[in-house]
């Protein structure tokens, strides 16, 4: 019971104001003791999750877990977390505490200096962001929609081998609208598992082929070195081995590029001296701006809300050289409102 209360504290935070949250307050104790009961007794069943479609910027489709879900999820992460942790590799950044897209940018500049012998320039090069070294950009291609659930419980039963956790974590994964296959974006569980099924991968990168300078964020992972040569037998390696793991990298979205021409991560184009959005998330951005004024326009959307989603990503994108950039869109931000405010009493 105490892990189940500590789980409901993290699968509420932020979101007390919510209908479905407030619905399951509204009588605590009894379905803690529900929830409790039903695993006991291993006859807990997940309910249906409702899906939607966001297009930001591909279109992906998100499925929610009912609230008591959650707190299973939560309760379960508790305890398999921390043992699973101290098997991942050092540069695995996805979901993990003190991880995250800032520290794999930062690993990700230490990399670069490494490889280019901090910042020795090519013969001809123009400016200071030309130097040597190539880097292997890859990810998975429809990562979560092919993770075979078969090969994800052999994975977790090396680790974990109490028979009613294995049970509940295979309910977990059935509970998906493809059989023996997929795992639903948006749930703690996927990105958690998620990380335990590409940790084959991780060792195989490190201890098989022996690359130096590997960081992985989920399926998005970048391999760097001073040839060319070797991290093209890499992908090659690398595509064979993932086949064991009914895995496969994306045709159009893995290759090997070089330093100079700036490298593609976590949403930023990363250079040696500077980092730069990517010009697709500005865009989207803007448009998001767009659509904010109509709603302020029509009422369904105050000043406030609108600053709280666009400060959000102005902390995303404060980890890149954008300082004027993120100077002109709050500008636009705030001329756009004013301008809407004089429209509407001048009419």
């Amino acid at each position: 019971m105490k892990n189940l209360r500590r789980a409901y504290k993290k699968a509420r935070k932020g979101k007390g104001i919510k209908w479905y949250v407030r619905e399951f307050e509204s009588d605590l104790e009894k379905n803690l003791l529900q929830l409790q009961k039903e695993l006991r007794r291993q006859t807990y069943e997940p309910r249906p999750m409702k899906t939607f479609t966001i297009r930001d910027p591909k279109t992906r489709v998100i499925s929610a877990s009912a609230f008591r879900d959650r707190v299973v999820h939560h309760a379960l992460c508790n305890i398999i977390e921390p043992i699973f942790d101290k098997a991942f590799i050092y540069d695995s950044y996805a979901n993990r505490k003190d991880k995250g897209t800032h520290a794999a940018l930062e690993r990700f500049d230490y990399f670069v200096r490494k490889v280019s012998l901090n910042g020795k320039l090519l013969s001809k090069a123009k400016d200071n962001n030309q130097v040597y070294g190539y880097a292997l950009k890859a990810d998975i291609k429809h990562y979560f929609d092919s993770v075979d659930h078969d090969v994800m419980m052999h994975a977790i039963s090396r680790k974990i081998h109490d028979e009613k956790v294995l049970w509940l974590i295979k309910k977990i994964l059935d509970n998906h609208f493809t059989k023996g296959k997929g795992m639903p974006i948006g749930n703690l569980t996927s990105q958690f598992f998620a990380n335990v099924y590409l940790n084959e991968l991780d060792y195989f990168v490190k201890h098989r082929l022996k690359a130096k300078y590997y960081i992985r964020y989920v399926d998005d992972f970048v391999i760097l070195d001073a040839s060319k040569e070797k991290l093209e037998s890499y992908e090659v390696a690398i595509n064979e081995f993932l086949k064991s793991i009914k895995l496969e990298l994306h045709p159009q979205k893995s290759k090997v590029v070089p330093l100079q021409k700036g490298v593609k991560l976590l949403g930023f184009r990363a250079f040696y001296k500077y980092k730069l959005p990517k010009k697709g998330n500005v865009r989207r951005i803007r448009s998001r701006i767009d659509h904010f004024i109509d709603l302020y326009k029509d009422g369904v959307i105050d000043k406030p809300s609108i600053f709280e989603s666009v400060e959000g990503w102005n902390a995303y994108v404060v980890h890149a050289n954008s300082y004027k950039l993120r100077k002109r869109i709050m500008r636009k931000l705030r001329k756009s409102l004013r301008d809407k405010v004089s429209q509407a009493s001048s009419s």
